[in-house]
């Protein structure tokens, strides 16, 4: 058999699921612009996302050990379709005007929960249909089509809520949705996987042995800890970079959309560099490094300038590497993992990895509002030479204050990760 017919399967998932990802993109990103023209709050618009992750974290590690007991395929189909009628709710509810903020929060929470048991399956089906030899080449390869969504759903979304509204968002969403779920319905067959060791065992006992299997390789434990503080960084900088950039006079919806696209064409051009890359002596210092660069230049470029091409020369020294560490950790926990233990391990890893995602994203909104914003307004004057004047300022000043946060703590667990290599 041909390298490509065995990867046949792979290419329809991974083709039509980051189709489906891009169309959810846009409906995401043209919620965010709906929700900050409404309120114009930092804070206000971190919570759709914070609605979105707390069900993912919470529940997360029991998601994943049920997705080992169940059926790969039909728990898909079934995430799917229930995320599918959150957004046609969002789209009723528009088209005859009575669309609240607190629906937003509602029905981002239902998708959520949806993508908690969604995401670990996805996990093990790629695996599933993916021979190992090829583990390397098929993770660029989902770093890339990330990336092409990154800088493709802020111009779509930007472009079709500036021209048509936020029900043009969201019937796009609708229709890459159609093609990836019956693309898996009818085209994707899965292997089955050996269920002998859930068979009997309770779901919290399960949850329990995804939690053991992390505790017994510190290694990969302690890579998704370094992970989870990136993260914190990460989303809090997500949270202030809108209260930045669309007050800025240099900036605006269609600004902002274009400097966050520039994160996805950094990771295209890492994903490039990643295949050119030799295979890595340490893949574990490899993550440490990326992500050590990635806040120590990002954050700081931002918070001292005012022009649009500074920040998305800063966006793309911040994201450039972010392919080249993905890719290294996809490849550590798959090689590693074993395949009957993924679901739960991927949970308990999307538990530990993300949790910090809706802390930082409240965390930054309210720096902005309700701390630096304030203070740059009253008292701020001797920082203004650094950060600017104005409503944007404190967000500004907000971006300074993480990069200093996120570049300590990768020093320290840089300190941490040098006790451990993998060159699997």
């Amino acid at each position: 058999m041909n390298k490509n017919n065995r990867l046949r399967d792979f290419y329809i998932l991974w083709g039509t699921q980051s189709l489906s990802q891009l169309g959810s993109s846009v409906t995401a990103y043209a919620l965010t612009l709906w929700l900050y023209d409404e309120t114009g709050s930092s804070l206000n618009t971190a919570a759709l996302r914070i609605c979105t992750y707390a069900p993912y974290v919470l529940v997360s590690i029991f998601a994943g050990a049920l997705s080992d007991k169940f059926d790969k395929k039909k728990t898909m189909l079934f995430c799917d379709l229930m995320a599918a009628v959150s957004t046609v709710m969002v789209f009723a509810l528009y088209r005859t005007d009575t669309l609240c903020i607190w629906h937003l929060y509602l029905i981002n929470a239902i998708s959520g929960l949806m993508n908690t048991f969604q995401q670990p399956s996805s996990e093990v089906a790629f695996t599933l249909i993916t021979p190992k030899e090829y583990y390397q080449k098929t993770g660029v390869l989902q770093a890339l089509s990330r990336s092409l969504i990154t800088i493709g759903h802020p111009v779509i979304a930007a472009a079709v809520y500036g021209l048509a509204g936020l029900g043009a968002a969201v019937a796009l969403d609708m229709m890459t949705f159609i093609v990836a779920f019956l693309s898996l319905a009818l085209f994707i067959k899965l292997p089955e996987v050996p269920r002998k060791e859930t068979e009997g065992k309770g779901t919290i006992c399960l949850a329990k042995e995804g939690l053991s299997y992390l505790k017994s390789n510190p290694m990969i434990l302690y890579v998704i800890l370094f992970l989870s503080g990136v993260n914190l960084i990460s989303s809090a900088f997500d949270a202030a970079l809108p209260g930045f950039i669309i007050p800025n006079p240099s900036g605006g919806n269609y600004v902002f959309g274009i400097v966050s696209s520039c994160s996805g064409i950094a990771m295209i051009l890492g994903s490039i560099i990643f295949t050119k890359m030799p295979k890595p002596k340490d893949r574990v210092r490899v993550i440490y490094l990326s992500m050590l660069f990635s806040l120590g230049t990002e954050n700081f470029i931002l918070a001292f300038s005012g022009s649009p091409v500074l920040w998305c020369t800063g966006q793309i020294l911040g994201w450039i590497l972010v392919p080249v560490m993905s890719a290294n950790q996809n490849v550590i926990m798959r090689n590693e993992i074993p395949v009957e233990l993924q679901g739960r391990v991927y949970a308990c890893r999307n538990t530990l990895q993300f949790f910090t995602i809706p802390i930082g994203l409240f965390l930054g909104g309210f720096l902005v509002d309700h701390v630096c914003e304030p203070y740059m307004k009253n008292s701020g004057y001797a920082l203004s030479v650094f950060f600017g004047e104005g409503k944007g300022s404190g967000a500004a000043m907000v971006l300074f204050i993480l990069g200093v946060a996120g570049t300590a703590m990768c020093l320290v667990f840089g300190r941490i990760l040098k006790k451990y290599s993998y060159s699997g």
